[in-house]
């Protein structure tokens, strides 16, 4: 996977949850922890996540067939879209079943000293896998950008996912050491419980995040407005064409962008001469958007029969076809 695809976060992410998980199951056996309980399931589904997020970006891959002509780039999205689903569920759901046990059935915490040292060790290793998702993720944040808005506009997602599952992880653990910490002080485990309820709704506020993030890009994004910007002074600012009619982006994959326009020539060029043009304009916008791989440039005769009219979002200016 590329450093876009952001990789070396996720094995980074997996490691660690795993080592994580293992030692929560082992803190809530001798505690009887409900946040610990939480904590763990919280961690295997956060395992199995980056799991997929691998997965999807290896079957992502695959070459272009006949079945799909473009290729396989959004695949990313779908395992994206369907970790969103499994931290709803497993966690967040799981978490506030949990809470809810723990305070119509109360249990006595025993062995505090356990969880309370596991989840301090579990708070270190997830700030050093969020420390690497921060590091990859800014090797493609642009410059500038918030990371609210690199979130809602990156369109490989599984930066964004590992970014708030470590978030997300980190909260979780700061919910379940209160919990157990004022449990221990005060013996009285409805705070164990409340910790629980904490965490199981944070995962589940970050799974709709997650959800609403991915779904759009698997309906369709097109070029962020500073690519559609590159885009058409690529197409206009050489002599080749009198007008940029209209033109249209899509994401075909987080690495791939689909790039297609009607294009307005002086009706007395000839045929070869119009498409040695094109030619010209593809490697143009290619070299500004590198991402702009698949484009498809339909030319017209510009007839200028109406005043030009200021560029929009899609329309740059109408002519009659």
């Amino acid at each position: 996977m590329s450093a876009s695809g952001g990789g070396r976060a996720i094995i980074a992410a997996f490691l660690a949850n795993m080592g994580i998980a293992l030692a929560k199951f082992v803190a809530w056996f001798f505690s009887g922890s409900a946040s610990m309980l939480a904590e763990a399931i919280h961690s295997v589904a956060d395992s199995g996540n980056q799991l997929l997020l691998l997965l999807g970006g290896r079957r992502a891959r695959r070459e272009a067939d006949k079945e799909h002509p473009f290729g396989y780039g959004r695949e990313r999205y779908v395992y994206a879209f369907v970790v969103s689903i499994i931290l709803f569920s497993v966690g967040g759901l799981f978490s506030i079943y949990e809470g809810i046990d723990k305070i119509t059935h109360p249990h006595e915490l025993e062995n505090f000293w356990i969880p309370l040292t596991v989840l301090v060790i579990a708070i270190a290793l997830e700030s050093f896998s969020l420390r690497t998702a921060i590091k990859e993720s800014n090797l493609v944040r642009a410059k500038g950008e918030s990371w609210v808005g690199f979130i809602r506009h990156a369109k490989a997602p599984e930066l964004p996912v590992v970014l708030l599952e470590d978030i997300a992880a980190l909260i979780g653990l700061v919910f379940a050491l209160l919990g157990v910490g004022l449990t221990a002080i005060t013996g009285n485990s409805l705070f164990d419980a409340i910790g629980t309820l904490m965490i199981g709704t944070l995962l589940i506020v970050v799974a709709i995040t997650l959800g609403i993030e991915t779904k759009s890009l698997l309906v369709g994004e097109g070029a962020t407005d500073a690519d559609h910007r590159k885009i058409v002074a690529a197409i206009t600012q050489g002599p080749e064409v009198e007008h940029l009619i209209h033109i249209k982006t899509l994401y075909l994959g987080p690495d791939e962008l689909l790039v297609a326009a009607k294009l307005g020539f002086d009706g007395q060029k000839p045929l070869a001469e119009v498409a040695a043009e094109i030619d010209i304009l593809e490697a143009r916008v290619r070299k500004a958007v590198p991402a702009a791989r698949a484009i498809y440039f339909e030319p017209d005769v510009y007839q200028a029969t109406e005043s030009p009219t200021p560029p929009t979002e899609e329309v740059v200016i109408r002519s009659v076809d």
